[in-house]
């Protein structure tokens, strides 16, 4: 059944109190499109008036507690893979600076301080890119992970102090950067 529209001084009737009709809306439209114009237009409309009777519906206050599990289904990797692969990871020798920066925001984002080892393999790709401010980064970037333990920093360039001598690279400390 179609609900119909009167207008009477200005007021519209609806036969149906939760229908509600787009016939009014749309201009007098004609050609070959305007009756699949007229069919999408209510669609939307009959969505959008459904999609708010949906919002206005209360949820159940009480819901009961569903019991999960977690299970590993996965091997569980060692310390020395996850070394061995970030070695591997920063040893590419196609690596880009994208993937460089990519590769330290990834492993920065860990809930750990990189190993000196993962450190050096950083630091040699940044010497291969000839990246100088990259590697500036990399040792500022574990300085701030290494956050209120004043004794891993210095341990990590104790162990990188080879490597940083080798490469030409300076510690922020070096430069006065860690002052500003």
């Amino acid at each position: 059944m179609r609900c119909s529209l009167r207008m009477r001084s200005k007021s519209w009737r609806m036969c149906r109190a939760n229908q509600v009709s787009s016939s009014f809306l749309l201009p007098n439209l004609t050609g070959p499109c305007s009756w699949l114009s007229r069919i999408m237009f209510r669609a939307a409309v009959r969505l959008s008036v459904s999609g708010v009777r949906s919002l206005t519906r209360t949820q159940p206050q009480c819901q009961g507690v569903l019991a999960s599990r977690c299970y590993s289904h996965g091997k569980q990797e060692t310390d020395e893979e996850f070394d061995s692969r970030w070695v591997m990871y920063f040893n590419k020798p196609d690596i880009d600076a994208w993937e460089l920066r990519k590769g330290m925001n990834t492993l920065i984002g860990y809930d750990l301080v990189p190993e000196p080892k993962i450190l050096e393999a950083a630091l040699r790709a940044c010497r291969r890119l000839n990246d100088l401010a990259s590697a500036i980064r990399i040792l500022e970037a574990v300085k701030d992970k290494a956050g209120p333990h004043k004794d891993i920093y210095p341990y990590l360039i104790q162990e990188l102090r080879p490597t940083l001598n080798e490469l030409g690279i300076s510690t922020p400390e070096e430069l006065g950067i860690d002052k500003l």
